[in-house]
């Protein structure tokens, strides 16, 4: 689920009020590898709602010690929407068109990293067209039980594989996925199988004798 981490009103679409979910469980070290993260980035990514919550909310922002603002507030901003043609959070390059194509074209240019924060149907969009390179996630330990599914009406299977995890003393999972084109699928043959997988006989029964 992507609605609304950060506060109760900051996604309220289709009835939504269980927005700032993540805030309970941030942390330092939460921040830390998140601030880490965003130090390979050359811009960002942002579909139009996120835009304009961002632009709304980041310039506000001017407490000295915030690891995050003087980047977010200088990064080259894409804004990727057909609908959203003026906007006030600088440098704001707009991209418009089909994402797959304008934003293929952005990844061609000599740089690091391009970064989207929120912005689920941008993302999905993305995947669709093979240019998500990784996805970073953050599990919190919460159940809402509504809210937009992170990748909403996602139309393509996608794989990945997992190059990094961590775990936050509040108990944030930070996984990090490689994708790896379209997602394989298999027919379970029994344990004995994926025990010859990993290398290593199978046991198929262990008789445990206490002597008295």
């Amino acid at each position: 689920m992507s609605q609304g981490p950060g506060s109760p009103d900051e996604h309220t679409s289709d009835g939504f009020t269980r927005g700032g979910w993540l805030v309970p469980h941030i942390d330092g070290m939460f921040v830390e590898r998140t601030s880490d993260g965003l130090d390979p980035a050359d811009g960002l990514l942002l579909g139009r709602r996120t835009y304009q919550a961002f632009a709304r909310d980041w310039p506000e922002i001017t407490d000295p010690d915030d690891p995050f603002t003087e980047r977010m507030n200088t990064l080259p901003k894409y804004d990727v929407s057909n609908t959203l043609t003026e906007g006030t959070w600088h440098p704001r390059p707009l991209l418009t068109g089909d994402p797959g194509r304008t934003v293929a074209e952005l990844e061609a240019r000599p740089g690091r990293e391009l970064r989207i924060h929120g912005s689920a149907l941008l993302a999905n969009a993305l995947l669709r067209a093979g240019l998500i390179d990784t996805d970073r996630l953050v599990v919190a330990p919460t159940v809402l039980g509504t809210g937009r599914r992170l990748l909403p009406g996602a139309d393509t299977s996608a794989g990945s594989r997992l190059i990094h995890h961590d775990a936050t003393r509040n108990g944030l999972l930070l996984l990090e996925y490689e994708t790896t084109g379209y997602a394989h699928h298999g027919e379970y043959d029994g344990v004995t199988a994926f025990a010859r997988r990993a290398g290593r006989p199978h046991r198929s029964a262990a008789v445990t004798v206490l002597a008295t």
